[in-house]
């Protein structure tokens, strides 16, 4: 994902991403002088950093690393309300200011959330002990500076690895590793609107059936780990389509297509439905109650894996 050119690079960093049942991926991001080390989901749905603070009372907080100010020489106090309300629950706490750094030469002097209340399951669940949202500073928590606004290298541009072998997975920081997979071709798209990566969503199908997407963008999102957008939208999607728990003729599921300007990418069902074993499977789908206005299919990079018509 890059915000101007995309580059090659051969000197840029890999930074090690950890894959949970290729759904949920993390990264380790580390913060302060004496560098205390916390697991993060890399979310381009998202554009702030936030971590647990050793001053959490929340149940989530006692499972999870905590960040220590008093262990940090480069701690600068803020104290500001931070406030951030995700689809599948919320965080609150203060700001913080400190050194934040990925891999060996990835730093960031930035401002973050140190989270003391949480809310929603999804964190009490999660391994994660904080987010590091990757999108525009139009969405971030009162226009705080995001990761890449504030890191001190030229080039803003990353690139996510994501292999059937979780240990293999990884971020390019910055530019494309162009000895993976020997590319022959990069399809790109203009960012359509900045917040989200948001792309123009020219066109969806399920099978040879046409769906409106008429003033609906389409959503790169790292931190999501289902398909999701407007009930409306959603329901036209999944009209017809039922996935049996025990995984029962799931092959003769329909072809999804999604059409990014003037390029088809297709989903089969090994794409969309998630796999637990050979008898557990569940839709990677899902509607979601959103506010008025809300035009967005969010597009998980994870699990499915869009192929160009």
């Amino acid at each position: 994902l890059v915000r101007r050119a995309v580059k090659y690079s051969e000197s840029g960093e890999h930074i090690g991403m950890k894959d949970y049942m290729n759904t949920q991926y993390f990264i380790d991001v580390y913060l302060g002088s004496d560098k205390q080390k916390f697991t993060v989901v890399p979310d381009t749905g998202s554009s702030n950093l936030w971590v647990y603070s050793s001053s959490c009372w929340s149940l989530p907080c006692w499972t999870h690393p905590l960040y220590n100010s008093k262990k940090s020489s480069t701690y600068e106090k803020d104290g500001s309300d931070f406030v951030i309300q995700y689809g599948s629950g919320g965080v609150k706490g203060t700001v913080s200011k400190d050194v934040a750094k990925m891999g060996d030469d990835i730093t960031a002097p930035m401002s973050f959330g140190e989270i003391t209340g949480v809310k929603g399951l999804a964190f009490y669940t999660s391994k994660m002990s904080g987010i590091l949202g990757l999108g525009y500073d139009t969405i971030s928590v009162d226009k705080l500076p995001t990761f890449f606004d504030a890191y001190t290298g030229s080039d803003k541009s990353f690139s996510f690895y994501l292999h059937n072998n979780p240990e293999a997975s990884y971020m390019e920081i910055p530019g494309i590793d162009e000895t993976e997979g020997k590319f022959t071709k990069i399809q790109s798209h203009k960012v359509a609107q900045e917040g989200y990566w948001s792309l123009n969503l020219t066109g969806l199908k399920q099978g040879d059936k046409s769906i409106d997407v008429d003033n609906i963008y389409g959503v790169i999102d790292s931190g999501t780990s289902l398909i999701a957008g407007p009930k409306a939208l959603v329901d036209q999607l999944i009209d017809g389509i039922t996935v049996d728990k025990k995984c029962k003729g799931i092959e003769s599921l329909p072809d999804l297509t999604f059409t990014l300007d003037d390029t088809e990418y297709v989903l089969t069902y090994s794409d969309y439905v998630l796999q637990l074993s050979d008898t557990q499977c569940i839709l990677g789908i899902q509607s979601i109650d959103a506010p008025e206005g809300f035009n967005y299919l969010i597009m998980e990079i994870g699990r499915a894996s869009c192929r160009e018509r």
